[in-house]
């Protein structure tokens, strides 16, 4: 592979890598949602479920954005 083609196969497997660890996230928080007998686990796990979410909707389209071709330089 050239130089060029390897930056953008990092750059994909960091926008992949960055859903899977949002998934994983809202998973791990579901798990403690369900499993929590108190409160404030439960508010924990709701918070990490509504920031992994956050992490799925924005962090791959702002990587995407950041990494975009210029115009003219393809």
């Amino acid at each position: 592979m050239t130089d060029p083609d390897v930056h953008v196969r990092n750059r994909y497997f960091a926008i992949v890598a960055a859903r899977i660890g949002g998934s994983a996230g809202a998973l791990l928080g579901l798990v403690l949602i369900a499993r929590a007998d108190a409160t404030v686990p439960k508010v924990i796990g709701t918070a990490l479920v509504l920031s992994a979410l956050l992490m799925i909707a924005i962090l791959p389209r702002a990587l995407a954005r950041r990494w975009r071709t210029p115009p003219g330089d393809e």
